[in-house]
């Protein structure tokens, strides 16, 4: 083992040599007439306290043209190919790689100096300052140059008054009416990005009663300085004088009329009209029922145009899962006339829906929770619009051979076969013995039954026969906060086939033993997810996940007496009562080019009382693997400081508990194209809530932070249009079972995964 660590060493040693000569390498290809250019800085200083200078500073620096050649780890790797590619011989490699990462260099002779001085004032005076002093020099080295900026602000000018010049126009009155809204203010600075804000939140306001045909251009503002000696001004707000007479006023839906299978092929074919609630739903047959569909609309006839009800209108519709297409249009009844004091709008809907009937069919690598790794083959059935009101039906079928990979010499349990059968009724609307309506907006709850059976063969183990069912309500509150509730949950396994080996595992572990004996589980599960991932105006966005599980308490209010070992029983069957709750945070720190921090907090807890005296098998918690603490193979990590004996490490003996903590962070940055890069470090582990004489040292106590396990590594990704293919090279620094940090080499652990790990 000592001479591997030396080899590591070695190998690490000549890498950063490596580096260090290739930077120094790129210096000798620079012509003798040029300097590189290696970036420019800019230091602000300001007269009066500026609450937003950290913006204003950002976007200067923005201004810095042009950007110098990228670097990584020290090294501009995209301008030593290219200048590698210019040589008489360059090579294939050289060829190939210039054309992938291959830059132009940057001199300094391409900086215009005096130009960036222009636009950095150009951008303080639409910022609200004048008058401004600007200095710049050029550094130079041997055979670099960097650019420095001193910028002094003068005092910004603020606003006194803001009013409208008002004429006897309809619209005025809705203008003076969103002026309560405004977001200026008696101590606005002269901004012109705070009066395009301005513009464009009057134009939302406006549109929002009706001003269909409105533009934010139309809005002028007009500031006097005149008033006063020191710096600050009135601001008034008016239409242009060649503001159209059409768009000043506002617009009413005249008629509303949906095409619920809509195609190109099929415009021409003969459609029946049907009229539901003043709408009228045109089909060449009865494709979509009119009153299954008219919840998804928010247009009424008669009401004022209104953008927002065409968005959620649109999400809602798009949300169902039978169309591919959702397009709405809005067509004015009769063109302008001098006079006209309301416009009339026709509402056309036009959806064009999927192929009714489809099947998928899927191989798959699965990587799993309990240490399998092995193909998958998934077909899937879907029939969209089962009933004629948006329904969707999907059975799928999947067969899986899986096997262990590490954990000990011992074949034993080492390969398991899995059938499923799983069928899913989705229903785009809430399915309840009485009608509710809690005002859903951004779109219509669905309601979705689920029903399943699962064979698990494990070689010279057991086989376990499970039966699921569940049915609960999906919902998106808006375009970040997701629900799902399922009131009921059944879910029954059954082992079978048991060998003797394991019959003797179940004899010597109670707690494990009686986690396979909780054959039933019944109750509630809820989850709450606010996620700003997917979208991408979100320079940091974070990610939150809650979920809540209770099982087994409307079945103890319906169960017998216990028997003499203190169980109660339904039906026959013994049955889990346990509670469980966790949460997971992320959070993304955008560093710029690619690059980015990723943090993550993970915290669960499960409490088994009344008829249970742990939690059931497939409710613990386990730490370490890909998704989890990657120094430590798949539920090796604890419970608390526990270790395995080198006879419990060759048996089948996961690693679980009742409470689990975890810690992540992660650096991401581009290496080329679609490849990838990471360094990260985690940490985390599982307790039990009781102390267990089987297993010493698993119980939580105060000292859990000494008992996380703790590890560091680095990966590479290959990522290409979102489809990702993960290797995690890492090592522990520290083991819950050791008092003291070391970073362990002698057993790296590499993680193959699909997908980022959070």
């Amino acid at each position: 083992m000592k001479n591997s660590f030396v080899k590591y060493k070695k190998i690490l040693f000549l890498l950063i040599s490596f580096i260090c000569l290739t930077a120094c390498n790129v210096k000798r290809f620079i012509p003798e007439n040029e300097v590189l250019y290696t970036g420019g800085d800019i230091d602000v200083t300001t007269e009066t306290k500026i609450k937003d200078l950290g913006t204003i500073e950002d976007e200067l620096d923005g201004l810095l043209r042009p950007e110098p050649n990228s670097k990584l780890f020290g090294v501009r790797w995209g301008l030593l190919t290219h200048y590698k590619a210019q040589r008489e011989k360059p090579g294939f490699i050289n060829k190939f790689l210039n054309k992938k990462i291959g830059e132009e260099p940057v001199y300094l002779s391409d900086v215009d100096v005096t130009k960036t001085e222009d636009l950095i004032n150009n951008r303080l005076e639409n910022r609200g300052f004048f008058k401004n002093t600007i200095t710049s020099s050029v550094n130079k080295k041997k055979k670099t140059a960097n650019t420095h900026y001193e910028v002094t602000l003068r005092e910004p000018y603020r606003l006194e008054t803001y009013e409208l010049d008002k004429d006897s126009l309809k619209i005025y009155d809705s203008i003076q009416k969103s002026l309560s809204e405004t977001v200026l203010n008696n101590d606005t600075r002269f901004d012109l990005a705070s009066f395009k804000e301005e513009r464009s939140r009057i134009d939302d306001y406006l549109k929002a009663r009706g001003y269909y045909n409105f533009n934010e251009d139309f809005l002028i503002f007009e500031a006097d300085t005149n008033q006063y000696e020191e710096k600050k001004y009135d601001l008034f707000l008016r239409l242009k004088t060649e503001t159209p007479e059409k768009s000043k006023i506002p617009y009413k839906l005249n008629s509303i009329s949906v095409y619920s299978d809509y195609s190109i092929e099929n415009d021409s074919v003969p459609k029946d009209t049907i009229s539901y609630n003043g709408i009228d739903y045109i089909q060449s047959t009865d494709f979509f029922k009119a009153k299954r569909l008219a919840p998804f609309i928010l247009f009424k006839k008669g009401q004022y145009y209104n953008p927002q009800w065409s968005k959620f209108t649109s999400n809602r519709l798009s949300k169902i899962g039978t169309y591919k297409y959702t397009t709405i249009r809005f067509d004015k009844t009769k063109p302008f006339q001098e006079g006209d004091s309301i416009g009339l709008l026709d509402a056309k809907i036009y959806l064009s829906p999927m192929n009714k009937q489809s099947v998928r069919a899927e191989i798959q690598a699965n990587s799993k929770s309990n240490n399998y790794v092995g193909p998958a083959l998934a077909l899937t059935y879907t029939n969209r619009n089962f009933f004629n009101g948006g329904e969707i039906f999907n059975v799928s079928a999947k067969l899986g051979y899986e096997k262990q990979i590490g954990g000990g010499d011992d074949n034993t349990g080492a390969t398991s076969t899995q059938l499923g059968l799983k069928g899913d009724l989705i229903f785009p609307r809430i399915l309840f013995p009485f009608k509710i309506d809690f005002g859903f907006r951004y779109e219509v709850p669905k309601t979705k039954i689920s029903a399943g059976i699962e064979y698990l063969d494990r070689q010279d183990l057991y086989t376990s026969t499970s039966l699921l069912t569940s049915f609960g309500y999906t919902w998106n509150a808006n375009k970040y906060v997701y629900h799902e509730l399922s009131p009921i949950s059944f879910n029954y396994s059954s082992l079978s086939n048991t060998s003797e080996e394991f019959d003797e595992l179940l004899a010597d572990n109670e707690f494990l033993a009686n986690s396979f004996e909780q054959k039933f589980i019944a109750g509630l599960t809820y989850s709450f997810i606010y996620n700003e991932t997917s979208d991408t105006e979100k320079k940091n966005p974070i990610y939150f996940a809650a979920n809540f599980e209770i099982a087994g308490n409307i079945l103890d209010l319906i169960s017998g007496e216990p028997n003499e070992d203190g169980v109660k029983k339904v039906l026959g069957l013994e049955y889990a009562q346990f509670a469980k709750t966790d949460v997971d945070f992320r959070y993304r720190y955008s560093l710029g080019n690619e690059q980015a921090l990723v943090a993550r907090l993970f915290g669960g807890i499960g409490y088994a009382y009344g008829n249970s005296v742990s939690l059931p098998y497939s409710k613990q918690y386990y730490s370490g693997g890909p998704f989890s603490v990657r120094a430590f193979r798949i539920r090796s990590l604890g419970p608390g400081t526990y270790q395995l004996t080198d006879e419990e490490s060759s048996s089948y003996l996961d690693q679980t508990g009742d409470i689990r903590l975890e810690a992540n962070l992660e650096y991401r940055f581009p290496i080329v194209s679609f490849l990838k890069g990471a360094l990260f470090a985690d940490a985390g582990n599982v307790w039990l809530l009781n102390t267990n004489d089987a297993i010493p040292g698993g119980e939580f106590s105060s000292g859990f932070m000494k008992e996380l396990g703790v590890g560091v590594g680095a990966g590479l990704r290959v990522d290409i249009q979102s489809f990702v293919i993960r290797f995690d090279f890492a090592a522990p620094i520290h083991k819950p079972y050791e008092d003291r940090y070391n970073f362990d080499l002698k057993d790296p652990i590499l993680n193959f995964a699909f997908g980022y790990p959070f």
